[in-house]
């Protein structure tokens, strides 16, 4: 059977009832196959019933509401495709529901005394006062109007010049919404709406005098755009009915917000006493709301893009090494916090790259601007790179010009370049626990690097020390964070760096991003639920391929002496590991 595999239940019935073949949806579908290897017998009845008709029809199978759709196929049967409706028909009811309340609403609108019109700002105030979703907000006021006032309601909301957001409800349609660019002077009393301050008058207008871009249009009809604002929607286009149209201000803070149109069927250019006493009040209320809910939805915009600026940066693919870079905040609910670090994939005047690894002292988001302007320091500095001292002294005059000790930072500049299969790197630290250095043959070496921290006095140190990374080996930076995380089997004892050592014994030839993962996790998993803080692992590894253009000699007077004397390896696994000094001798020193 060709249609087997069909998504759709598919049967074909002859004219007694009898399936002669249903596909496998259509005998898990029906009662008593739900093993889906039978061929039900029988038909539903209203399947059977509707044999000799010649249209599609409605039934019920398991409790959903199925449309079958018949197709002849001679000698009597028919071969039946169900599609499920049920959602669509709940919809279509919850719909006419709409429509029976706001006809409900019509009828008994002039009736309604001040206890029912005063229940109705209940109900409105309880739907539009919890929610700061702008869009959700429009969607309340919009239904609201209709339940209570309108048979079709339009908010106008201005975005910026010309452009308007506009939403409409219609009971028959549900919430449609448009950005379309226009002039509210082409419509009558919309410009003095957008504009004018509480307490606002209603304008009533002529139907005929809507501009085409008010109504909400049909996928088959022509939408006017910017050029033509003024274009009217021909009359067999209108709603049926539309015998009355009103505009009225939504105030904001201070401010109109926007406004509302209300389309009436059938009723007259004028509000009932009671009509207008819960206009006055659902307006002001909705105004509210909305300018509440925007003002929210741009302050969270605003936030997003400071914040994209604050967030660590992705890590960048540099030709010649490979990098990986892991953080994590000291809470759960916090994106930010002091520790930071930044990839450049050139500083200086020469080839090479740079990698800054920082903690900025305190936690969350006061600590999270200090990073950010750091960091922008940091990027004007990069053409001094080939001196690490220099940048330090320069960024440290930046931070105690600000007259607050207590606003310091923490670093460590790795510059780095690839020389042949080799890759040499230029090491600083400024305060900073220094950097491990996982040698191929096991062995775990501490970069001799130290400096003063970095904004809390005049005067710093530094230390420059050339390392060289053999194919496979890897120079690890990492934050406070890691060593001083508090946990243990009581509950107190730091993570320490005596520890991170010696699990780094077992990491040889790791690639970066597993060790990266390695090492926070093993200081996540000292720490269990407790408090920590800020941790940031950065692993910077010489690939084990040939570079691009072929192997290279190694010949510069750098790459020669950084290698040195071979040092003293870590002790095998098991024994007690201390981070010995990695090779190179430092330069650089002391102002």
């Amino acid at each position: 059977m060709m249609w087997e595999d069909s998504p759709y239940p598919m049967l074909t019935i002859d004219a007694t009832g009898v399936v002669a073949q249903a596909n496998e949806a259509a005998r898990l579908l029906l009662a008593g196959t739900a093993d889906g290897d039978r061929t039900p017998r029988t038909a539903p009845g209203w399947l059977t019933r509707a044999h000799d008709g010649h249209g599609a029809v409605e039934g019920e199978i398991g409790g959903r509401t199925f449309q079958a759709h018949p197709v002849h196929s001679g000698g009597g049967r028919i071969v039946w495709w169900l599609v499920d409706v049920t959602e669509q028909r709940a919809e279509a009811a919850a719909r006419q529901a709409e429509r029976e309340r706001a006809a409900s609403a019509t009828e008994t609108g002039t009736r309604r005394g001040e206890r029912e019109w005063a229940a109705c700002m209940v109900e409105a105030a309880n739907e539009l006062l919890p929610s700061l979703n702008l869009d959700r907000c429009l969607d309340s006021v919009a239904r609201l109007a209709v339940r209570y006032l309108a048979d079709v309601a339009l908010v106008v909301l201005p975005v910026s010049g010309r452009k308007q957001l506009l939403t409409w409800y219609e009971p028959d349609r549900g919430v449609l919404r448009e950005s379309v660019s226009v002039d509210p002077r082409t419509m009558p009393g919309l410009a003095e709406a957008l504009q004018s301050l509480p307490p606002a008058s209603v304008h009533w207008i002529d139907p005929a005098e809507l501009p085409a871009w008010l109504l909400p249009h049909r996928p088959d009809e022509h939408h006017p755009d910017e050029h033509r604002p003024d274009e009217h929607r021909p009359d067999e286009h209108r709603p049926d009915g539309v015998t009355s149209v009103a505009v009225t201000t939504l105030p904001g803070h201070g401010l109109p917000v926007g406004a509302l149109v209300l389309l009436r069927h059938g009723r007259p250019a004028a509000f009932e006493a009671g009509e207008q006493v819960f206009l006055r009040l659902f307006t002001a209320l909705a105004g509210s709301a909305i300018s509440a809910a925007r003002l929210y939805t741009e302050q969270g915009t605003i936030t997003e893009v400071l914040m994209a600026e604050l967030l660590p940066p992705p890590t960048p693919r540099l030709q010649g090494v490979e990098l990986a870079a892991l953080y994590r905040p000291a809470g759960p609910a916090e994106r930010v916090g002091g520790d930071f670090y930044d990839v450049h994939a050139v500083a200086g005047t020469g080839g090479e790259s740079l990698v800054v690894l920082g903690d900025v002292a305190g936690k969350g988001l006061e600590a999270a601007v200090l990073t950010g302007r750091i960091r922008n320091t940091l990027r004007a500095l990069l053409p001094l790179a080939d001196d690490h001292r220099c940048v330090l002294e320069r960024l440290n005059s930046v931070l105690v010009n600000d007259g607050d000790p207590t606003r310091y930072v923490t670093l460590v500049l790795v510059s780095f370049e690839r020389h042949g299969r080799r890759v040499s790197l230029r090491v600083t630290s400024a305060g900073h626990p220094p950097p491990l250095i996982i040698r191929n043959d096991g062995r775990v070496e501490t970069v001799p690097s130290e400096g003063t921290l970095i904004g809390a006095i005049e005067d710093v140190s530094s230390v420059t020390t050339p390392v060289v990374l053999e194919p496979g080996e890897t120079c690890l930076l990492y934050s406070d964070g890691i060593i001083e995380a508090r946990g243990g089997p009581l509950g107190q004892e730091f993570f320490g760096e005596e520890r991170l050592c010696e699990q780094l014994l077992m990491c040889a030839g790791m690639p970066p991003e597993a060790l990266a993962e390695r090492v926070q996790m093993l200081a996540s998993q000292w720490v269990g639920g407790g408090e920590h803080d800020d941790m940031a692992v950065v692993a910077i590894t010489a690939p084990r391929d040939s570079p691009p253009n072929g192997p290279a000699q190694d010949t510069s007077a750098q790459g020669a002496s950084s290698q040195g004397t071979p040092a003293q390896g870590v002790p095998a696994q098991g024994t007690p590991a201390h981070g010995t000094p990695a090779q190179g001798t430092p330069t650089g020193g002391t102002r």
